[in-house]
């Protein structure tokens, strides 16, 4: 799936791996859904909202955290650390930050081709 070629991954800023990190999250989740079960295209998309939350995505981080190399986590900090010009919606301030430390973390791990740890930590995730 990852064929795609990119810059050096420290040379996007925090939001675009975070961007990044939100459609492959994305693709895992669905993936993940599907594979559960055959449902009506409704329930598939009502049940991956759940996943892919900010609140959901938070506590999934708290979770990674103790677990992440001093790499990982320097990224995770730099994506959470990010000031967006966008504010939640749905979600309060913490956990939309540490959202985004996670999809920058994703985002980052898919641009450096690091996909056996991606799995990893998708699969932690989603557990």
């Amino acid at each position: 799936m990852n064929n795609f070629k990119f810059l050096n991954a420290n040379e996007y800023s925090p939001l675009v791996l975070a961007y990044v990190g939100d459609s492959v999250f994305e693709l895992y989740v669905r993936s993940h859904i599907v594979g559960k079960a055959n449902m009506p295209v409704n329930k598939l998309h009502k049940a991956s909202s759940q996943l892919v939350k900010a609140k959901a995505q938070s506590e999934m981080a708290e979770k990674l955290l103790p677990l992440l190399s001093e790499q990982e986590l320097e990224i995770f900090k730099r994506g959470r650390n990010a000031h967006s010009y966008t504010s939640p919606k749905n979600a309060d301030i913490v956990d939309y930050r540490r959202a985004t430390g996670l999809e920058a973390l994703i985002g980052y791990l898919f641009i450096t081709h690091n996909n056996e740890r991606l799995d990893e930590i998708i699969k932690i995730c989603l557990e």
